[in-house]
């Protein structure tokens, strides 16, 4: 049987130790959302994103730091190109099992909604309802390396790295962890998450800042384009990368009124039970 989860703690994985926050039901008592950060994210920067989407869905919420973010252990450099591959298929996998996941959702920010694609698109998980994909890259852009060029001059030179320090323990691990493997001139062709997309049997809701500036809304097309399952997009203007820092309310709205509709139709979650109660 699996222990309560704590508000926060650390889970052993793979001979690292991953922090995490949690909040609301346990996974045996209610469905529960895992929370999968950006590429310079941790289980801290949702900020209080998990509480209020717990809220407003009656789910559980956890959220975890990946090796090398946040205070997990650190991650020894360079990470290998296919290392969100890597997450998906060994840690992941690891972290839904040691935790009791039951059934819920992927949310995944950038980074994160790459793993998420990467699992569902290759593991058939039931307990997986759906996905919510913030930011998603599915493919290499020429913006998103651009992007990422200008990040790593404003690390070296500018106030950048000041501002991730404060969330990571081992800030240099995690900044050059991402944008090390993002500009190798080998990532293109290591990640392309088509077939992926092609595998997806689960609802996926994608949700992007109309002004994203590490990617187009390209990548929108191509889940449509590849996907079997139903999508459902969610442009937010005036929003760039981060909406839900950006465009907070709108962006809860987003995702937790799409949790709600996934649930209910498994007759789970806050609409389920207020519907319930109701009749």
């Amino acid at each position: 049987m699996t222990a309560p989860l704590a508000a926060e703690g650390r889970l052993s994985i793979g001979g690292a130790s991953l922090e995490y926050r949690f909040t609301g039901p346990q996974p045996a008592d209610a469905p529960t959302i895992v929370l999968l950060h950006e590429g310079l994210g941790s289980a801290a920067l949702w900020r209080d994103l998990p509480e209020r989407l717990s809220e407003a869905t009656g789910t559980g919420v956890f959220a975890y730091s990946r090796v090398g973010y946040g205070r997990s252990s650190p991650v020894a450099l360079p990470r290998p190109l296919d290392y969100m591959h890597r997450e998906a298929l060994t840690v992941l996998p690891a972290v839904l099992d040691a935790i009791g996941f039951r059934r819920g959702l992927l949310v995944g920010h950038s980074d994160g909604a790459s793993i998420a694609t990467i699992y569902a698109g290759s593991v058939q998980d039931h307990r997986v309802r759906a996905l919510s994909l913030i930011a998603p890259h599915f493919f290499v852009e020429d913006l998103s390396i651009a992007s990422i060029a200008e990040a790593r001059t404003a690390y070296e030179t500018g106030d950048l790295r000041g501002k991730l320090a404060r969330w990571h323990g081992d800030v240099d691990g995690a900044f050059f962890g991402w944008n090390g493997a993002w500009l190798d001139p080998g990532f293109p062709a290591a990640f392309d998450l088509t077939e992926e997309l092609a595998y997806l049997r689960v609802p996926v809701q994608i949700v992007q800042g109309a002004n994203d500036q590490y990617g187009t809304l390209r990548q929108i097309e191509v889940a449509r384009e590849e996907c079997y399952c139903p999508v459902d997009v969610t442009l937010i203007d005036g929003a760039g990368h981060t909406p839900q820092r950006e465009a907070p309310e709108v962006t809860l709205a987003a995702l937790a009124g799409f949790a709600n509709r996934m649930l209910r139709d498994h007759g789970e979650g806050r609409v389920a039970a207020t519907v319930e109660a109701m009749n």
